[in-house]
């Protein structure tokens, strides 16, 4: 994305992340997923931006990744996502997405974006997408406010870094005792992974991680490496 972007305050983006169905190729999830199953979302009123992020082919050289890959909608607010339950469009893309998708391990995300650093990512990059959860002890308001404004800087000053977003979660996800299964998502894009595997030699990187602790819950956050595919850029 060039920058100053697609990026609108306050819109809402609806992410979901899932496996693919059980036996089925991952050349042929990914193809079906990108050239197939758009026929079916691009029916459904409302989207403003449509992107799938395909996990790497070499993340499987080294087992199953925790997901196949993200897809991200954009909607102008919560309005017109709930406009759309119950709807036949909607009920034709969850249809299709049972013929290539598990769904038992599918998982939806409302986010607010926060543009980190506004840069250009070539077509290819290699997208970092890492799954956050806040430290137990920390009120959601701190965690986010912390994560956007200091440690968000930080990352930022990591140089092979070519732009960076945080989605975080809608403050309505908590309501009534719930817990969402992440806090929101750190998404980072590098021009390879040449580049990435340069960035954690890096005073910088340093930095970056070990400041992790001060809001982010202990153990390796789970992440996967994607190629963008946007679908309505």
């Amino acid at each position: 994305m060039p920058p100053g972007g697609w990026y609108h305050p306050g819109v809402v983006k609806a992410v979901s992340f899932f496996k693919r169905k059980a036996g089925m190729a991952v050349d042929d999830f990914q193809t079906y997923w990108r050239r197939r199953h758009p026929d079916a979302v691009l029916r459904l009123p409302g989207i403003r931006r449509y992107v799938q992020s395909h996990t790497r082919p070499a993340a499987y050289a080294r087992g199953e990744p925790i997901y196949d890959g993200i897809a991200e909608l954009w909607f102008e607010d919560t309005r017109a996502m709930h406009a759309l339950r119950g709807t036949p469009a909607m009920a034709a893309v969850e249809a299709d997405e049972a013929v290539f998708i598990d769904r038992a391990t599918m998982r939806l995300l409302l986010t607010e974006e926060h543009v980190i650093k506004d840069g250009p990512a070539a077509p290819g990059a290699a997208k970092n997408v890492e799954f956050v959860n806040r430290k137990p002890s920390m009120a959601v308001e701190d965690f986010q406010r912390y994560w956007r404004e200091i440690h968000g800087p930080l990352a930022a000053t990591i140089p092979v870094i070519r732009r960076y977003v945080q989605s975080h979660v809608r403050p309505f996800a908590y309501e009534r005792g719930r817990a969402p299964v992440y806090d929101g998502l750190a998404i980072t894009w590098f021009d390879d992974t040449a580049a990435m595997r340069a960035s954690a030699a890096t005073a910088e990187y340093a930095r970056t991680r070990a400041d992790e602790p001060n809001f982010i819950a202990a153990g390796a956050a789970p992440f996967i490496i994607t190629t963008e595919h946007a679908i309505v850029p």
